[in-house]
């Protein structure tokens, strides 16, 4: 089938991990069962009319506590939480203003996209952008100011640019809001605040990266001072996790804007660029995560005893939240799992300080690693699990004319020359194959110990598997010679086999089996294309194959047979191996006879084709397994599926390719009959 490309990483949605939004109508009885004691969100939004400033910020702080536990959500929702706290975000007390923005902001954080969208439809863009405006006009102005705080009306802006952000990553209305209300000044403001507010600074900087991906209408917009704003970040040299969190934010949205800036800068952009992602990479989180947990364990021995009962929530509900992401992980879409991010970091309390910093550190490698993936991929935006040519040509098309007018979508996939040369230039290969190699069980055993850094162990097997997409588009898109010649190629193979086969067991973790699979049939493909002995033993091969057939995931499916095919097409060369040919054709056999899905049935059988196209042995496996009346008896009922399922079903580019692997079969198949004769 060829190289597969991999999607460009979107910015992670917030997924509801409660009850959603529709279950609010369905849940009425059994509120009403457990009265109000259950749901405090009729007494809490009640305190919000008191002329008492005082008690307005109670009512709003303790809402935004409250809302953390997600099943509490759909009781506010209900009551009209949202235009109850819409005008607090304007009211006569800064303190208000900011509780009240923060309530809002953790509704959005734990909702999920649904409720996000439901605030927008409620209007909370109006109040949000009147709020943002006033903050960015008092940033130089100490008339109002909070008591106990330095600067409240950077706390307000900080509250109130995460809350934009939340809205923006989740609601496509909210980002057209934004793009009409010229808030992207208003961000860039807040993202100057960096020299003394890093905080600030982070929140902003999240935003401006995610409001700038695939934004054509905000690029139009762009000017001078934005990107002056994001070199001086990018330029900046101070110490520190965070800072290199902001940096790395900044380089994003800088790739992002790529299209917009002079061309005479792009080059020169590009490096920047990609320079400060690598010095993000060189960070050793296994390392360093340990040095942060002795660093607050050593600060909680030399500080007095204080009962620290604002921290010992969010640490349950870290746990809570884990809990709760694992069980939505398991929810699928379009047969594949559903990618759940559901990221409640920045909700920890100020006090956890080295907790914050090591998750930066995480969040930061984690988005380098997206970033060098969408470099890796071309601009035209699919979904598709294929997106290449398969092996045929297109002369033999079928009278329905599939591929008509989509030929030119199914380009082989390339790099610019600057692109390609600066992340060779800075090791970025061989960076990302070392990100590979993480999470180090001793830093995972660590953070098993702490309750409120257990939820750390999710983030490190995330950049392993950011890393592992990673590797999978830089083999997809470089060279051999690129990437460090045959030796390199094996020791990658070598390790990529290590990871998948050390353990007891093949891991089974949907989205680490994805990412694995998929770089491991690039990496199997290349060393095939050069000649270079395959690492994986027939009993490996098997074994992957028969785990990745029982996973859900398509690609993984999709990926797992064409790996079969590899490796066959490989050992067919080569004397001796026609009993190991007949287990790789029996288990493609099946796969393209009893898969569910189409695209699995289609690779199945382009592998089989690869695999037993020529050579002495692959003719004496073909006779054993009776390949040939297995392949005419499966030829009418995979063309029936085509016509049945194809067109609602799959793209014009997947039908494409498979109207190609019915032609080849019909081929195939006139093939084996000559050599019977």
């Amino acid at each position: 089938m060829g190289k597969s490309k991999t999607n460009k990483f979107k910015r992670p949605q917030f997924n509801s991990v409660g009850l959603p939004v529709t279950a609010v109508k369905e849940g009425d009885g059994e509120e009403e069962e457990h009265g109000d004691d259950s749901c405090p969100a009729a007494e809490l939004l009640e305190k919000l009319q008191s002329p008492s400033a005082d008690v307005r910020e109670f009512a709003c702080a303790s809402i935004s506590r409250v809302v953390q536990q997600s099943q509490t959500i759909p009781g506010f929702l209900q009551r009209d939480a949202v235009r109850r706290l819409g005008p607090m975000l304007l009211d006569r007390s800064l303190a208000v203003r900011e509780t009240a923005t923060g309530a809002l902001r953790n509704l959005s954080a734990c909702g999920g996209q649904e409720v996000c969208e439901d605030m927008v439809k409620h209007d909370v863009m109006t109040p949000l952008t009147a709020l943002l405006r006033e903050c960015c006009a008092g940033f130089e102005s100490a008339v109002v100011s909070m008591k106990d705080q330095s600067n409240g009306v950077e706390d307000v802006a900080n509250e109130a640019v995460h809350l934009l952000w939340n809205l923006c990553e989740s609601s496509s209305q909210a980002l057209s809001v934004f793009n009409k209300s010229g808030l992207l000044d208003v961000v860039v403001q807040c993202l100057e605040k960096h020299p003394h507010n890093l905080e600030l600074a982070i929140s902003a900087a999240h935003c401006l990266h995610t409001v700038t991906e695939d934004n054509p209408e905000l690029l139009c917009s762009m000017n001078t001072a934005v990107l002056g704003a994001l070199e001086n970040v990018l330029l900046s040299s101070q110490p520190g996790v965070t800072q290199t969190l902001l940096r790395t934010l900044a380089a994003g949205t800088l790739w992002n804007m790529k299209s917009s800036l002079p061309a005479a800068r792009q080059a020169e952009t590009v490096n920047a660029v990609v320079a400060t992602l690598s010095q993000c990479l060189d960070l050793d989180a296994g390392m360093l995560i340990p040095e942060l947990r002795q660093a607050e364990e050593l600060r909680h021995r030399n500080a007095p005893a204080v009962s620290d009962i604002e921290g010992q929530a969010p640490e349950e509900l870290a746990e809570e939240e884990m809990i709760e992401e694992e069980e939505a992980s398991k929810q699928k879409r379009n047969g594949k799992a559903a990618k759940v991010d559901n990221d409640f970091s920045d909700l920890l309390p100020r006090g956890k300080e080295e907790l914050r910093e090591a998750t930066a550190l995480l969040t930061a490698q984690q988005t380098s690693l997206e970033i060098i993936v969408n470099m890796c991929c071309s601009d035209d935006p699919s979904d598709d699990e294929w997106e290449e040519e398969s092996s045929s040509d297109e002369s033999d098309m079928g009278p329905d004319g599939l591929c008509d007018g989509v030929s030119n979508l199914m380009s082989p996939l390339c790099l610019s020359a600057e692109v390609q040369g600066a992340l060779i230039n800075h090791s970025i290969p061989q960076k990302v194959l070392k990100k590979t190699e993480f999470p180090k069980k001793e830093t995972v055993d660590l953070c098993h110990q702490n309750p409120s850094w257990r939820g750390l162990i999710k983030k490190m097997e995330r950049v392993q598997s950011r890393a592992l997409t990673c590797l999978h588009s830089i083999l997809s898109t470089m060279d051999a010679e690129s990437l460090g010649g045959a030796t390199a190629l094996q020791e990658a193979a070598q390790h990529l086999s290590s990871l998948v086969f050390g353990a007891p067991e093949i891991p089974k973790d949907e989205e680490f089996l994805e990412a694995v699979i998929s770089a491991m049939r690039s990496l199997l493909q290349m060393i095939a294309s050069k000649n270079i002995p395959q690492c994986m033993t027939p009993q490996q091969l098997m074994s992957l194959s028969e785990t990745a057939t029982r996973c859900d995931v398509v690609s993984v499916r999709v990926n797992a047979v064409a790996i079969l095919g590899i490796t066959g097409s490989t050992l067919a060369k080569e004397k001796g191996t026609a009993e190991t040919l007949q287990m790789i054709g029996n288990a493609l056999l099946q796969v393209a006879t009893r898969d569910p899905e189409l695209v699995v049935n289609g690779e199945a059988l382009d592998a089989l084709f690869d695999v037993f196209a020529d050579g002495e042995e692959a003719e004496t496996a073909a006779k054993n397994i009776s390949l040939l009346p297995a392949l005419k008896a499966l030829q009418p009922v995979f063309k029936t599926k085509i016509r049945k399922e194809g067109k609602g079903k799959y793209s014009p580019q997947q039908l494409c390719v498979l109207d190609n692997i019915r032609v080849n079969l019909r081929r195939f198949i006139g093939y084996l009959e000559v050599l019977k004769k």
